[in-house]
C-alpha cells in the first residue's frame, strides 16, 4: 500500500505577557494583548493563554514576579507551549533570565514585529531596511548561541586578538555587517531619491496611517491596480508608487507602511528612507479604521509618528474607513449614566470630527464603495487647488469636465 504524506505544517502555540501597570490601564492592556495575539497571527503563531500581571513597572530581571513565572511555567510544560512572547521590549538581561528560567524560545513585542517584517519585506530596499533593524536588535542580546555567525565571514584568520571571547567576535561580525547594510542602504536611498526628484512635475498624495485601515483597498480603488490588501498586520510593506487620474487631473498616490504602537524605533530609523514618499508628499490621507474601539488612540500613535519623521506640519485630511463595520450599544431612555465610546452613534461621530476646527474629514466604506464619489471630489479639489499654484500655465489640466466630457465652463 503507498503511503501517503501530510504536507501540513503544525503551527507553533505560544503564550501572551503582558503587565498592568501606572503606564497602562487593565483596559490598555487587554486591547495592547489582543493587538500581540493578531501579530502572533499574522506571524503564523496560535495563542493559546494570555497571561497578564500587576506591577508598580516590569521585574528588572524577570518582566513579571517570580510567582508568575512558575504559573506559566507549570502551564507551558502542561500544554507543550513552544514560543512564550512578552507585550513590551525586553532589556538583553531580562531576556537571558527568561531564556534561562523556561529554556524555551522568548520573543517580545519587538522581536515578533521584526520577524513580520522579514516575511513581508519583497523589494531589495525593503530587505536591506529590515535586515539592518534586526542586527541592531541582536547585537545587545548576543548569547553564544549566535557563534555560527563567524561562519559567514570569511578570512578571519588573524582577527580573533589575545584572549578574545566567541561571543566578543560575534559582535564585531555583527557590527561589521551593520556597517555594510548602512552603506548599502545610502546606495538605494540615493538611487530612490533620483526616482523621486524625476516625479516633481505632479503633485504627491500619501496614503498613511494605522496597520490594517485600508489604506491598499483605497490605492487599490483610485489607482485601479492589484495591490495585496488582507485582514492582517502590516500587508503593505513595501512603498508603492500609482500615478491616478480623476478628471483629467493627474497625480501620484503612494501606499506606505501601515503604524502600530510601541513600534520599534530601529525600524523608524532602518524605514524612513521608505517614509521619504510621506516626507516629500504634497497631501497626506491620514485613514483611520472607524470600526476599531480605540481608533482615536490609533489616530494619535500616528500623528505621533508622522512627528517623529518631520511630516506633522503637512496638509492632513482624515478618511475614516470602514464604516460598513461599525457598531455601538445604544442607551436606554431611562439610563442616566454618561455616554462612554461604545455608545456613540456614527452620527455622533461625524458631527464630532467633522465639526473640529481646521480638520477635514470624510466618512467612507472602501470595501463597499460607500462615499467613494464625495471622498474623490474631495481629494479632486486638494489637488486642483495645489495644482493651480504651482503650475498656474498648465489650466487644461485642471477644467471641470461634466458627464459627456465636456468643458464646465
Amino acid at each position: 500500500m503507498k503511503k501517503t504524506y501530510s504536507t501540513k505544517v503544525n503551527k507553533e502555540k505560544a503564550v501572551l505577557i503582558g503587565v498592568i501597570n501606572r503606564e497602562q490601564t487593565e483596559l490598555q492592556t487587554k486591547e495592547y494583548l489582543e493587538e500581540l495575539e493578531f501579530l502572533a497571527r499574522t506571524a503564523g503563531v496560535e495563542t493559546v493563554k494570555v497571561f497578564t500581571q500587576q506591577l508598580e513597572a516590569p521585574n528588572a530581571k524577570t518582566f513579571v514576579g517570580t510567582g508568575k513565572l512558575k504559573e506559566i511555567q507549570k502551564f507551558v510544560e502542561d500544554n507543550d507551549i513552544d514560543l512564550i512572547i512578552f507585550d513590551d521590549e525586553l532589556s538583553p538581561s531580562q531576556l537571558r533570565n527568561i531564556e534561562r528560567f523556561f529554556e524555551r524560545k522568548i520573543l517580545d513585542r519587538t522581536h515578533l514585529i521584526l520577524d513580520i517584517f522579514a516575511d513581508r519585506a519583497r523589494t531589495a530596499h525593503a530587505k536591506v531596511q529590515v535586515e539592518l533593524a534586526q542586527y541592531q536588535y541582536l547585537l545587545p542580546r548576543l548569547t553564544r548561541m549566535w557563534t555560527h555567525l563567524q561562519k559567514q565571514k570569511g578570512g578571519s584568520v588573524g582577527m580573533r586578538g589575545p584572549g578574545e571571547t566567541e561571543i566578543e567576535t560575534d559582535r564585531r561580525i555583527i557590527r561589521d555587517k551593520i556597517t555594510r547594510l548602512k552603506e548599502q542602504l545610502k546606495r538605494i536611498d540615493k538611487q530612490m531619491s533620483t526616482q523621486r526628484k524625476n516625479r516633481e512635475q505632479m503633485i504627491r498624495v500619501a496614503l498613511v496611517g494605522y496597520t490594517n485601515a485600508g489604506k491598499s483597498t483605497i490605492m487599490n480603488l483610485l489607482s485601479k491596480s492589484k495591490i495585496l490588501a488582507e485582514n492582517k498586520l502590516f500587508a503593505t510593506l513595501d512603498t508603492t508608487v500609482r500615478k491616478v487620474v480623476i478628471e483629467n487631473l493627474p497625480f501620484l498616490l503612494s501606499d506606505t507602511v501601515g503604524f502600530i504602537r510601541k513600534l520599534p524605533h530601529s525600524l523608524v530609523e532602518s524605514f524612513k528612507s521608505t517614509l521619504d514618499e510621506v516626507r516629500e508628499s504634497d497631501i497626506l490621507i491620514h485613514v483611520v479604521d472607524i470600526s476599531h474601539p480605540n481608533f482615536e488612540e490609533q489616530i494619535q500613535i500616528v500623528n505621533e509618528t508622522l512627528q517623529e519623521i518631520d511630516s506633522s506640519e503637512k496638509a492632513v485630511y482624515l478618511v475614516f474607513n470602514k464604516i460598513d463595520q461599525f457598531t455601538y450599544i445604544k442607551k436606554d431612555e431611562d439610563d442616566l449614566a454618561p455616554k462612554t465610546r461604545e455608545n456613540y452613534s456614527l452620527e455622533d461621530l461625524k458631527s464630532t470630527w467633522m465639526a473640529k476646527e481646521n480638520i477635514t474629514s470624510i466618512f467612507i466604506s472602501a470595501k463597499e464603495k460607500t462615499n467613494l464619489q464625495t471622498f474623490k471630489k474631495m481629494l479632486y479639489d486638494k489637488v486642483r487647488e495645489l495644482h493651480i499654484k504651482r503650475y498656474p500655465y498648465n489650466k487644461f489640466l485642471y477644467q471641470n469636465y461634466d458627464e459627456n466630457n465636456e468643458i464646465i465652463n
